[in-house]
């Protein structure tokens, strides 16, 4: 006998500045269909964003029914389709299913939309998020731990008694595109098509995981892009990844200095922009255990708020 199929109960949007991202679900999370575009919120003229997501899902809607739509990412920022308030820290599973906001789409389906996360704790300023909070739900608020969400803006989170207790971001991916692209290692760099060059990798890691006095200095430390390619030490085409390994590892190495987590601790490491496996082996350089949080948190998240709120009944017909 054939296992009945699974039946389809919500679908997650994941629209940020430049890309358009969604998942059909089954209520068991289980990700049956998915599509991807450069709809992004930048792309999206005079506010049109109704017409054009309802446009993307008409195939699922039309063999599926009226299924309820979630939505997180920059979709919900000042610039995007509605600004939802940012949800404080600490902050548990029912603050952000509270903080969210609905609409009835024009087949009748309910679309909410996700509250970010700000931490008023953060000095100068409250740090902000939006999206990555719910890569945390699917990660877990069941234990203590130090979340990590690698990205052009790296946050390093704290879940304590059942909520997300503060967190921090870094902007690593954004200074290595930066440099990398607009700087005298933009010029340096050789050709670095295909894989990663782990040793160049590994040796930027270990420069700063040395817990030497030059590790401190970041601004100097950068500019070892360039006087190891002129020392014939780095080859032009090791030069992305070694800059790559500074950089991560001087995130891990200010993130320790903020007590985010300690030499011998354990971080989870949540993400699919294959930045984990570069996290991971920066952990184990820090003395660091990495539990694996999985590529599809943010689903699990989003499912988990679908939950709260009660949104994964039958489809309207």
């Amino acid at each position: 006998m054939q296992p009945s199929p699974r039946k389809s109960a919500a679908i997650i949007l994941d629209w940020g500045t430049t890309s358009f991202r969604a998942f059909l679900l089954a209520a068991d999370g289980k990700v049956l269909d998915s599509l991807e575009t450069n709809d992004g919120i930048q792309s999206c003229t005079d506010g049109a964003f109704e017409a054009l997501l309802m446009s993307r899902i008409a195939p699922w809607t039309a063999s599926n029914g009226a299924l309820p739509v979630l939505a997180l990412g920059m979709i919900t920022s000042r610039n995007g389709w509605i600004e939802v308030p940012y949800v404080s820290c600490p902050a548990t599973l029912a603050d952000l299913a509270g903080g969210t906001r609905k609409i009835t789409l024009p087949n009748g389906a309910p679309l909410v939309f996700l509250a970010g996360l700000n931490d008023p704790g953060r000095e100068p300023f409250p740090d902000v998020m939006r999206g990555e909070e719910t890569q945390i739900l699917g990660y877990g608020l069941d234990r203590d731990a130090t979340v990590v969400l690698p990205g052009t803006h790296s946050k390093w989170a704290r879940v304590e008694k059942g909520r997300i207790a503060g967190f921090q971001t870094f902007v690593t991916g954004e200074i290595f595109s930066l440099l990398s692209k607009h700087s005298f290692i933009a010029r340096s760099a050789g050709d670095t098509a295909g894989e990663a060059d782990w040793a160049a990798f590994d040796r930027g890691v270990a420069t700063v995981a040395s817990g030497s006095e030059q590790a401190n200095v970041f601004l100097s430390l950068i500019f070892s892009a360039r006087t190891g390619m002129l020392a014939g030490q780095l080859k032009p085409a090791e030069i992305l990844d070694y800059v790559s390994g500074l950089l991560i590892a001087h995130e891990f190495h200010e993130a320790m200095t903020a007590n985010w987590c300690i030499s011998g601790g354990e971080i989870g490491i949540v993400g699919n922009d294959g930045l984990n496996t570069r996290y991971a082996r920066t952990a184990k350089a820090f003395g660091l255990g990495v539990r694996d949080g999985g590529e599809i948190a943010a689903i699990q998240g989003a499912l988990q708020i679908a939950a709260t709120l009660d949104l994964l009944g039958e489809p309207a017909r």
